[in-house]
């Protein structure tokens, strides 16, 4: 057998809800928090079990606080917009 230890199922999870919150409108703001959830439980799993993926975890919770941030303004930018009274 090789020395291979299998990527940890959280940490792939949280790098798909991550890029799922970039890419989907609205929906992606439940998707960031989803994915920054199972970022911090792959993180406490690979540290327990010494699993590989620490980085899918890292990029997971970087692409879901992205676009996290990116949502937020995106809503406020709407509510803003149409709360400007013309007239």
């Amino acid at each position: 057998m090789t020395g291979y230890n299998k990527a940890n199922n959280s940490s792939v999870i949280s790098l798909t809800f991550g890029i799922l919150s970039l890419l989907i409108p609205f929906i992606g703001l439940i998707f960031g928090i989803i994915g920054i959830v199972f970022s911090r439980k792959a993180v406490k799993q690979i540290n327990k079990m010494k699993e590989s993926g620490a980085g899918l975890a890292t990029a997971g919770l970087v692409c879901s606080i992205i676009g996290l941030i990116l949502h937020l303004f995106m809503i406020l930018g709407y509510v803003a917009f149409f709360s400007v009274n013309i007239g």
